[in-house]
């Protein structure tokens, strides 16, 4: 999730400086600035948050990130944390001196700031209540957070933390239409303690978001078709699924579900592939061109479905 700083005018340039200095978090060590830009992100889309795939797994909640197609939806998702108890500060975006700056999340043993902004499930602008570490578990609380508690024991229910008035849905603080949050002094003791960055697979599921044309806000204007996931690589899961339902429904004929049956078998084999020449890794390249090829297969299996077909 950390990103260079790219400047785009000479009067951001000179801002910038000032820019930080008034943010409404304190400064401190471990928050670095990333992509900064003149437009702010859009609303927080409101969404239903997928059941917890395994015990020990932490929600970390939906983001809008910018790219150079402008602002991308990363959804929200359930991952493995670093190490036992450890918690996840989500990143906000802060405005200050007429720029947008984006302050990674990270993970540590207390939650600290992030802008006031609520995410939902837990994370209602200031700290966590969707759980906590007992022993070496994390026990997860059942009125703010989707657990299926046939498959999941460890948890709680405790009603005093859910607030039916969610306010507003603001992504980002500071400026118009941003949160007034400002750090508290717990908030600013979290931010000193020792942290760790968004893992690597947070952070490959960030880059896979960026692949994904239905995730950009100039495609889906504020309203990803997939806010939320249950694990990172859901995509292709979800993709199979797709596949299974058209055909179910007779909108998908047997050529065209063997058609995309093919190209589904093509890419994990790439993919199987590209792993054992790297290492157990995917290339950053090797990523984008799957992603390439699972955006191309989507579009066909949309075009079947409704009967179009892609012009020749």
């Amino acid at each position: 999730m950390r990103k260079l700083t790219f400047i785009r005018t000479l009067l951001l340039a000179l801002c910038m400086p000032l820019a930080l200095a008034s943010m409404p978090s304190p400064a401190s060590a471990q928050i670095a600035v990333g992509i900064s830009v003149h437009v702010g992100p859009p609303a927080l889309p409101v969404y239903v948050q997928p059941p917890c795939p395994t015990e020990g797994f932490l929600w970390t909640p939906g983001y809008w990130a910018y790219g150079d197609a402008g602002y991308y939806w990363v959804p929200g998702v359930w991952v493995a944390p670093p190490r036992v108890g450890l918690l996840w500060t989500p990143g906000y975006w802060g405005f200050a001196g007429g720029v947008y700056g984006w302050h990674a999340g990270y993970w540590g043993p207390h939650v600290g700031f992030y802008g006031g902004v609520n995410y939902g499930f837990g994370y209602g602008g200031a700290g966590f209540v969707g759980g906590e570490w007992r022993g070496g578990r994390f026990a997860y609380n059942t009125a703010v957070l989707n657990v299926n508690t046939t498959v999941v024991h460890n948890t709680f229910v405790d009603r005093t933390v859910v607030h039916e008035n969610v306010g507003v849905r603001a992504s980002f603080n500071g400026g118009p239409g941003g949160t007034s949050a400002v750090a508290t002094a717990q908030e600013r003791a979290a931010e000193h303690e020792e942290h760790v960055n968004a893992t690597s697979e947070q952070m490959g599921h960030e880059h896979a978001a960026s692949q994904d044309r239905s995730n950009f806000a100039s495609e889906n204007h504020g309203r990803p078709a997939n806010p939320a996931m249950s694990r990172v690589g859901e995509r292709a899961e979800n993709q199979q699924k797709r596949i299974g339902n058209g055909a179910a429904s007779g909108k998908m004929s047997a050529g065209e579900t063997a058609h995309v049956e093919k190209q589904e078998q093509h890419i994990n084999q790439q993919v199987k592939s590209d792993r054992a020449a790297n290492g157990g890794k995917l290339t950053p390249a090797e990523k984008k061109q799957v992603n390439r090829e699972q955006n191309k297969t989507s579009r066909e299996i949309h075009n079947d479905k409704s009967g179009k077909k892609d012009p020749k």
